[in-house]
């Protein structure tokens, strides 16, 4: 009798925070291959049984990534292909399309790569989001967004707010039209108010078999980089069908499948506006949040679902209170990190760290990858959750002084 035929899980793309994926195919007896920038392939090939480096970058060259998935999976056809971050959706959803694997679909990748698309879809299916402009002219949209101001300026493919800002006035809507130029194409929105809040779910077949909702605190306009992350938040009743329904609608408009997906959205006094869709892991640790507040590893649950693997019984709910902070810092050059260690011991706090050390000099932070530290908390209870985000905060520091300017 022949021996069965090895599982394999290809991985398309790990870094550092999808490692977790990795570990998870191990505990569930896959043989993992991975495809990995060159920069980074050295940095995992002891986390999995094979590295097949790429030319791609993290959040750029989607065409060289989606090169090399298709000849790993012409070389040797996996169970199943897992597309780990933005850059890396379309080439995994080419290969599932392919050879009838399981994903999102590649109607759901290729929208989620492109915020036009996005908007486009959504108006069609009647899906609250603000009014738009896509144009390739910023200063040729300036009458429309005059009657509308202030408004959001964001490129299309983007994660981590990066490229995105509000123009609060006409002055400063004729300033980013000069700095942003050769920018196109851009998308213009109307800036809309509301709490924000994320929806991570875990779809089967187009269906959903788990979700959750995290509200989030951003530093707010012009970059709205994000700051704290709170899992199961309090929300009334007719809010949540109305989340919940959201959710299903956008599922069904992108053509979504199987897998993890992250909806971005305002819940405004209208009711729910997209901010936009995405079919890959949530950053900012929100899987491990998700793990924590429903005692499930959801990048098991994301393993199984990609290989085609029985799932177990779905968690009845929350059995802790999970939160991520993020530090953001002056700009300049950092001269103390003070309270990890404090921070580590505190009982609600399962990691914390910085991302600088003295000496690293801090721009501006205008995006996600500038912030200078984080926590990954738990607690019993949202109060105590609260205790804890406020220890965090008042406790992980990074100090910064000017830096001279050069004359």
């Amino acid at each position: 009798m022949s021996a069965p035929e090895e599982r394999e899980l290809l991985l398309v793309g790990v870094g550092f925070m999808g490692r977790p994926y990795a570990a998870a195919a191990k505990r569930l007896g896959l043989r993992v291959r991975a495809i990995e920038a060159h920069d980074w392939a050295g940095a995992i090939e002891h986390l999995v049984d094979a590295v097949e480096p790429s030319q791609g970058r993290y959040g750029a060259l989607d065409e060289l990534w989606a090169e090399t998935v298709h000849a790993a999976v012409e070389k040797s056809r996996p169970t199943g292909v897992f597309g780990f971050t933005e850059s890396h959706v379309l080439g995994a959803a080419m290969a599932q399309d392919r050879f009838g694997l399981p994903g999102p679909s590649l109607q759901a990748a290729v929208i989620s790569r492109n915020k036009a698309l996005q908007r486009g879809r959504f108006r069609v299916h009647g899906i609250g989001q603000p009014e738009y402009r896509l144009t390739d002219d910023l200063a040729a949209t300036a009458e429309w967004a005059a009657a509308r101001l202030p408004v959001i300026v964001k490129p299309l493919s983007s994660a981590g707010s990066d490229g995105v800002e509000l123009v609060a006035d006409a002055e400063a809507f004729e300033r980013a039209a000069v700095r942003r130029a050769a920018e196109r194409p851009l998308l213009v929105e109307e800036a809309v108010d509301g709490p924000e809040y994320s929806w991570e779910a875990l779809v089967r077949d187009g269906e959903v078999w788990f979700a959750n909702l995290t509200a989030k605190e951003t530093t707010g306009p012009p970059h709205f980089v994000e700051v704290t992350h709170r899992t199961v938040p309090p929300l009334p009743e007719p809010d949540a069908q109305r989340v919940a329904a959201l959710g299903r609608e956008v599922l069904a408009a992108i053509g979504m499948r199987t897998g993890i997906v992250h909806l971005e959205f305002r819940l405004t006094r209208s009711g729910p506006a997209v901010m936009e869709v995405a079919v890959r892991t949530p950053g900012d640790y929100l899987m491990e949040l998700c793990s924590l507040t429903y005692g499930i590893d959801w990048f098991e649950m994301v393993v199984r679902l990609t290989t085609g693997m029985e799932l177990p019984p779905a968690p009845e709910g929350p059995v802790r209170y999970a939160a991520s902070h993020f530090v953001i810092s002056d700009p300049g050059q950092v001269v103390a990190v003070d309270g990890l260690e404090e921070v580590l011991a505190h009982p609600a706090v399962e990691d914390a760290a910085f991302k600088v050390a003295v000496g690293d000099v801090v721009p501006r932070t205008s995006s996600s990858l500038q912030r200078t530290g984080y926590a990954v908390l738990a607690a019993d209870s949202p109060e105590e959750r609260e205790e804890a985000i406020a220890f965090v905060r008042r406790t992980l520091s990074v100090k910064t002084v000017p830096v001279a300017s050069k004359e």
